[in-house]
C-alpha cells in the first residue's frame, strides 16, 4: 500500500477535487509506448498505402535530376529550377504520409487521458534542475521500470526483425536481378511490410505499459484518511466557522426583522410565548404580510418595539400560534386566515379612528374564525 512523505497509508480513492486538480496540473496517465506504436503504425500504414505513388515520384525525380541535356548543364539558372521542381515533387509525394503522421501523433496521446492543455505543466520548475533530485529519479523504481521497458523493446524488436529478415531473404536477394523501376517499387514494399511487422512487436510493450501507467497514476493520486478530511473541511468549511456564519446570518436576519416591526399594522401576541407582526398594503392588492415573528425573548422584544412606535398590540393566542407556525417571514398569510386577520385589521382601523376622535370605541373581538387545520395547541 502506498504511503505519503509522513508515512501515512494512502488507502482512500482520490476525490473529484483531487482528480480535477491533478488534471489542471497536467498529471494524467500517459504512455510513451502507446504514442510510439501509434506513430509507427500510422507512418508505416501511410507508407504502404502511398508506397507505389511515392516510388513513382522518386523515380521521376531521379530521372529529371540525372537525365539532363547539354544545354541544361551549361545553363547556370537551370540548376535552381531543377532543385525547385525536385523539391516540389518530393513534397507532393510525401505530403499524404506527413498528414497521416500528424493525425496519429495527435490521436495517440489523446486516446489515453483525453485532450489537455495545462499552463501549469508548461511552467518552468527549477526543482528539476536540482542534481540531487535528478540522481534520485535516476535510481528510482520508475527509472528501473523504464530501463526494463527499453530492454524489452530492444529484445522484442530484435527478435521480430530477425524473423522478418529471414522471411524476406529471398525477396531481398531478388531485387538485384530486377529492372530499376520494378526494383524500387519492390524495395519500398518490402521495407514497408518489414517495418510493419517490427512495429507490431511494439504492441506487446504498449499492452503492458498502458495498464502500468494507469495504475501508477492512480497510485500517485491515492489519499490518506487525513487528506480526505482536510479536503472536506477546505471545500465545505470548518464546522466552527460554518456555525459562526449561521449565527451571524441569524443575527442579521433578526436585526432586519426588528427594523420592520415599526412599519407593521398590528402585533398579535400569545400573550407571552409568541408574537407576530402583520402589515397590509391595500394598494398592492395582496394579502397581509408577516414582517416579524418570534417566541419567548424575541416575542418580548417585538412587543417592546411595537409599544415604542405605537403599533397596536392585540392578544389573540390562537391566531398568534396559527400565523407563527403557518407563515414564513415576508410571506403572505394562508388563505384560511384571511377572515380572522381581516377582522383584526378592521378592529385596528376602528381603534385608530377612535383614538383620533373620529369614531366610537370598537367592541372587543370575540373568538376569531380559525380553520382546524391551521390551529395549534398551546405549548
Amino acid at each position: 500500500m502506498a504511503e505519503n512523505e509522513n508515512g501515512a497509508e494512502k488507502s482512500e480513492e482520490p476525490t473529484a477535487k483531487r482528480l480535477r486538480e491533478s488534471r489542471e496540473k497536467g498529471q494524467l496517465a500517459r504512455s510513451r509506448e502507446l504514442n510510439t506504436v501509434a506513430v509507427t503504425l500510422g507512418g508505416i500504414g501511410g507508407l504502404l498505402a502511398s508506397g507505389a505513388g511515392l516510388a513513382g515520384s522518386l523515380m521521376m525525380m531521379m530521372q529529371g535530376s540525372f537525365d539532363l541535356s547539354r544545354e541544361t548543364l551549361l545553363d547556370e539558372s537551370s540548376m535552381v529550377r531543377l532543385l525547385t521542381s525536385s523539391g516540389m515533387l518530393a513534397l507532393e509525394a510525401i505530403m499524404p504520409l506527413l498528414v497521416v503522421l500528424l493525425i496519429v501523433s495527435i490521436v495517440g496521446p489523446v486516446s489515453l487521458g483525453g485532450w489537455l492543455f495545462s499552463a501549469k505543466a508548461m511552467a518552468p520548475k527549477f526543482s528539476r534542475m536540482n542534481p540531487g533530485a535528478g540522481l534520485k529519479r535516476m535510481f528510482s523504481a520508475k527509472a528501473l521500470v523504464e530501463l526494463l521497458k527499453a530492454l524489452g523493446k530492444f529484445l522484442v524488436v530484435l527478435t521480430v526483425a530477425l524473423l522478418v529478415l529471414n522471411a524476406y531473404q529471398d525477396d531481398l536477394l531478388s531485387i538485384a536481378k530486377q529492372p530499376l523501376e520494378l526494383a524500387i517499387a519492390h524495395s519500398v514494399e518490402i521495407v514497408g511490410w518489414c517495418a510493419l511487422w517490427m512495429a507490431c512487436g511494439l504492441i506487446l510493450i504498449a499492452a503492458v505499459d498502458v495498464p502500468f501507467q494507469l495504475w501508477d497514476n492512480k497510485k500517485k493520486l491515492m489519499m490518506t484518511k487525513q487528506e480526505v478530511k482536510d479536503e472536506y473541511k477546505d471545500s465545505e468549511g470548518k464546522p466552527e466557522v460554518k456555525s459562526r456564519i449561521r449565527q451571524l446570518q441569524r443575527e442579521a436576519a433578526q436585526r432586519r426583522m426588528m427594523q420592520a416591526v415599526p412599519e407593521a399594522d398590528v402585533v398579535i401576541t400569545n400573550p407571552t410565548h409568541f408574537a407576530v407582526a402583520l402589515k397590509y398594503d391595500g394598494g398592492k392588492g395582496g394579502a397581509p404580510l408577516l414582517v416579524a415573528k418570534g417566541s419567548d425573548f424575541t416575542a418580548l422584544k417585538i412587543r417592546e418595539i411595537a409599544q415604542e412606535h405605537q403599533v397596536t398590540v392585540l392578544e389573540s393566542p390562537a391566531l398568534a400560534r396559527a400565523v407563527y407556525y403557518s407563515t414564513e417571514l415576508e410571506q403572505e398569510i394562508p388563505a384560511g386566515l384571511y377572515l380572522a386577520v381581516a377582522q383584526v385589521l378592521a378592529y385596528v382601523y376602528q381603534l385608530r379612528q377612535y383614538r383620533a376622535g373620529k369614531g366610537k370605541r370598537p367592541e372587543p373581538l370575540n373568538e376569531l374564525p380559525i380553520p382546524p387545520d391551521l390551529r395549534r395547541d398551546e405549548t
